[in-house]
């Protein structure tokens, strides 16, 4: 009696060529749907977590107001160098009212954007009926790169009148803290080192007596920012700031 047979499962009329069609078909779509379920939810992650921030910045932002009330809780004695080689203090913005943002020259979109914005809000502060000037000023948070050339270099894209400012880490870290501003620069860093650089994202404006008045976060527009200038800059000539000022 002879051996039982054993059928194969690959019907005898296919050719490897087939089956390899037949195992391309079965799994192309299945790595499509996966590439694109894996691309929808990587954009839908970096949505979340840019969104998350943005509150985040919005809540510093708010409690930077609400702590400002009633005091000058923001801002105070510094000391740095210009993009011009000049030395550069608080007292040097005395009786100009000033939109001071924080960032950094590798910063690749944020502080771009920040201070396209800024520059905007200046142009539209000059050129409106009642308004004035405003002196547009960038601070570095990363010192290690972020040399008098660079910042010169710089802010050559945006504003004409904007000041730059840079200084060594001990001297920007306490620019930082009396400005209340968020940076993780390593201490230790140095120029040729690769590291990520975050900060508050958000500016200032100061009075000519180098007081606080309002912080503008990355969702305020450029009109958003020009209108509360002006205002806070009427409400401040009808209380006589500008004598006492020497404005």
């Amino acid at each position: 009696m002879s051996a039982p047979r054993f059928r194969s499962s690959r019907p005898y009329s296919s050719t490897p060529e087939e089956e390899v069609r037949r195992a391309k078909a079965a799994v192309g779509p299945f790595n499509w749907r996966a590439a694109t379920l894996f691309v929808l939810t990587g954009a839908g992650l970096y949505w979340y977590f840019e969104s998350e921030k943005a509150k985040v910045q919005e809540r510093r932002r708010q409690e930077l107001l609400s702590k400002s009330i009633g005091k000058p809780s923001i801002g105070g004695p510094f000391s740095l160098i210009t993009h011009t080689s000049e030395p550069f203090t608080d007292k040097d913005l005395l009786g100009k009212w000033t939109l001071m943002y924080f960032g950094f020259t590798n910063c690749p979109d944020i502080c771009p954007e920040e201070l396209d914005k800024m520059s905007e809000a200046v142009d539209m502060i000059g050129k409106a009926e009642k308004g004035g000037e405003v002196t547009p000023v960038f601070i570095s948070v990363d010192p290690a790169r972020d040399t008098v050339e660079a910042v010169r270099t710089y802010i050559s894209d945006f504003h004409p009148k904007m000041i730059g400012l840079t200084g060594d880490y001990d001297a920007v870290k306490g620019t930082c803290k009396a400005y209340r501003v968020y940076f993780s620069t390593p201490p230790d860093a140095k120029p040729g080192d690769d590291y990520l650089v975050d900060h508050s994202i958000f500016f200032y404006l100061m009075d000519p007596l180098g007081q606080f008045v309002d912080a503008f976060g990355k969702n305020t527009t450029a009109k958003e920012v020009s209108e509360k200038t002006l205002d806070a800059m009427s409400k401040w000539e009808q209380a006589g700031g500008n004598k006492a000022a020497g404005v």
